[in-house]
């Protein structure tokens, strides 16, 4: 007769086969390295996204207009593959896991929440855009500043970008053709285009730019930040709670010095060619910071923490990183990629060399961040 039968309290031996679900505690060793990591990775990440904005507002080293152009494209690069190899898929492994498909219902849960961030964050920009555009139709900002003036119900920039329409239809001789760059008229200081280029939204640097059509970059930029902090964080716990054995530690510690700086170039190089409002000229620098203080703080509580490799760790990280990935995926194809594209008149009316340069910039910086992919 079977013991265990007889017994009706006795528990059954554990399958060796069976995933332990309920965690064990990580190994926390080598605590000096973990340590240090916290202040190696916040000097990576604020070299990344505070230089760029650095350089942008020093007067006494000249820094060629085209350098933040390369930066700009090759962190759109890195935003994308970011959404993707760096979030997306680590999400998706999160959610095989035995034990997560144990404790929630079949279904690919990790597209589906990227899905429903990314229709949200259309929405949340639909309705910015659309309050942008209301209080300039009243003349006035959401900061108090007063437009110029208002032709036939529409805001005196709407004007000026119909024109800037306007002269690329009438400019273009062939798809592969387009006035020189050098000729449109723009401030010496625009840093967004090389060489003396208007933004995506046909701002220039003087007082009346500044005041249209801020709304729609800053909220990309706001986004954006959003995005790369939220993940960043993850990034710090995920290192804080990778343990010794292998070099495991180690390689990811170097890799993602690598990871954060060029996300952080990424980051900076938005900030720093941003139209910022002279008011708040401090602001790029508060975000860089906010930036670089992300993935430090999240290596610091994963020590803190005694973290353990349980089933709600793995799900919390695989939800989190789905919202990453939703976010940046939504900032990098629509507000990077299809905005300095398809919805910048400079540059469809850039020849072709420029736009296959920028084109470029974005496959290696998405090229980086996916071999970087391959150990983090």
């Amino acid at each position: 007769m079977d013991p265990a039968a007889a017994d009706p309290t006795a528990t059954a031996a554990p399958d060796a086969n069976q995933p332990n679900c309920n965690g064990d505690a990580v190994d926390l060793d080598m605590m000096g390295l973990r340590i240090g990591s916290v202040f190696i990775l916040l000097v990576a990440s604020l070299i990344g996204a505070v230089l760029p904005v650095f350089l942008a507002r020093q007067k006494f080293l000249h820094v060629p207009k085209f350098t933040f152009f390369i930066c700009k494209y090759v962190g759109t690069g890195v935003i994308i593959a970011t959404a993707w190899l760096h979030l997306l898929d680590p999400a998706i492994d999160n959610f095989d896991d035995d034990c997560v498909k144990a404790r929630v219902p079949e279904y690919p849960w990790p597209l589906a929440i990227a899905l429903m961030v990314i229709l949200l964050m259309f929405v949340i920009e639909l309705i910015a855009t659309k309050l942008q555009r209301e209080s300039e139709t009243d003349g006035t900002d959401s900061d108090g500043w007063s437009f110029d003036g208002i032709a036939k119900g529409k805001p005196a920039h709407a004007k000026k970008v119909a024109d800037l329409e306007d002269c690329d239809h009438a400019n273009r001789e062939g798809p592969f053709s387009g006035p020189d760059p050098k000729a449109v008229p723009g401030p010496a200081d625009d840093l967004s285009y090389p060489p003396g280029g208007k933004d995506h939204l046909g701002h220039t640097r003087s007082h009346d730019a500044n005041e249209t059509g801020l709304g729609g970059q800053l909220t990309a930029i706001f986004v954006l930040e959003f995005g790369v902090i939220f993940h960043s964080v993850f990034v710090g716990l995920t290192l804080g709670t990778t343990p010794w054995e292998n070099n495991q530690f180690t390689i990811l510690l170097i890799v993602l010095c690598f990871h954060q700086l060029f996300e952080g170039l990424g980051l900076g190089s938005r900030l720093a060619t941003a139209p910022w409002p002279e008011t708040k000229s401090w602001l790029p620098y508060l975000l860089a910071f906010a930036f670089a203080l992300s993935t430090p703080v999240g290596i610091a509580a994963a020590i803190g923490a005694k973290p353990t490799n349980a089933t709600d760790q793995k799900l919390t990280n695989g939800i989190f990183d789905s919202i990453s990935a939703g976010i940046l995926m939504y900032t990098g194809l629509v507000e990077l990629l299809g905005h300095e594209f398809m919805f910048n008149p400079h540059m469809r009316r850039a020849p072709m060399g420029i736009q296959l340069f920028a084109f470029g910039c974005i496959c290696f910086g998405a090229g980086i961040m996916a071999v970087l992919a391959h150990w983090a």
